[in-house]
């Protein structure tokens, strides 16, 4: 990791830590008030714990120009990139989305949308709706590998996380409190529950947390329809496509619409935002998660409403290649913040 970059927020955590006005804040400051001094490990828990509320930049007496220049979120925000960057496997790739998110996202999709193009020449594509374009089997082999390594390629991350920042045996308890943090994305409630300053700067709002919320939860509700769709498939020998009231459907309409509303919501959050109270390098890689994020929920519904007509091929082209690359790119994109602060939430549960 760049040491200029753990020194920086090490300082600032150091002035932090004699202050303590912002001791009421999100869950970045008791883990930070619970230290006297700052190893590399600790700084980088603490950068992963940060949501980047920005709610204590706001509050804080000594940024700029003031000659402490505290700017705790930025100093934060940079470690936390660093360190996604460095944990990363392999690691050049993470380093090339970040400064090439939205070209690689481009390309990579649409590379992918004409294999899928040409693979309808590959193999009987004898069954109904999709699978009458592209077979069955076809997507199995394609998608299940590209479904398991991203996941192995995580795994080793934050192998390599938990191992930096000196995390112990986890417990059941501190799973459970990890994942309640999560589910609530109580750390985008601030310290009083009123929201973060995110894109109005001093002026509190929850829209940041109900936009995240409406992607986790549609992101959800999409996994559910696949998992209930592979269920109905190797179970009980019912194949695609279904109906509008069966679960896959009530399952998937829900959360592509929720997927989509939400991408839009942050992207336009995202735009508003001082770009100099976060990792500014690494704002490409982050909008084009979102827009490839957006890009596959609503791919999904254009999809389903058009799936009876001449477009149907094509549009089954650019989705499930939008698909394959989300999971081949999830290691490197800010997708994989979700795993390093569900990481940062349990190592933080081990500290009480």
């Amino acid at each position: 990791m760049q040491a200029d970059l753990i020194q920086e927020a090490r300082r600032q955590a150091e002035i932090c830590n004699a202050c303590r006005y912002c001791e009421g804040y999100c869950s970045v400051f008791p883990a930070l008030h619970a230290n006297r001094a700052f190893s590399d490990g600790d700084i980088t828990q603490l950068a992963n714990l940060c949501h980047n509320c920005r709610g204590c930049y706001y509050a804080c007496q000594y940024t700029a120009p003031h000659e402490f220049d505290l700017n705790l979120p930025a100093a934060l925000a940079d470690v936390r990139q660093d360190s996604w960057e460095e944990f990363a496997f392999p690691r050049v790739v993470a380093r090339a989305f970040q400064r090439n998110g939205m070209a690689i996202t481009i390309a990579v999709t649409l590379c992918f949308a004409l294999l899928f193009t040409l693979a309808k020449w590959v193999g009987p594509s004898d069954g109904e709706g999709f699978y009458a374009v592209l077979s069955h089997n076809l997507m199995v082999a394609i998608f299940a590998p590209a479904f398991l390594a991203p996941l192995a390629s995580i795994a080793i991350s934050l192998r390599r996380y938990w191992v930096a920042t000196g995390g112990g045996p986890v417990r059941f308890a501190h799973v459970r409190a990890a994942f309640q943090s999560a589910a609530t994305l109580r750390n985008l409630a601030g310290g009083h529950g009123e929201g973060c300053n995110f894109e109005d700067e001093d002026r509190f709002t929850q829209a940041r947390r109900l936009a995240h919320q409406a992607v986790l939860y549609g992101f959800a509700l999409c996994f559910a329809s696949t998992a209930s769709g592979t269920v109905l498939h190797y179970a009980f020998d019912m194949s695609a496509p279904y109906g509008l009231l069966s679960l896959p459907k009530l399952l998937g309409i829900p959360g592509g619409i929720m997927m989509t509303f939400g991408a839009v919501w942050l992207l336009d959050l995202k735009r508003k935002a001082d770009p100099h109270l976060g990792a500014a390098q690494a704002r490409s890689g982050e909008v084009a998660f979102i827009a490839l994020l957006g890009f596959v929920a609503l791919s999904g519904l254009v999809l389903y409403a058009m799936g009876q007509t001449a477009l149907m091929p094509t549009l089954l082209a650019l989705h499930l290649g939008s698909v394959l690359g989300f999971f081949l790119l999830m290691p490197y994109t800010k997708m994989a913040h979700g795993f390093y602060r569900l990481a940062a939430l349990i190592r933080d549960a081990q500290r009480h």
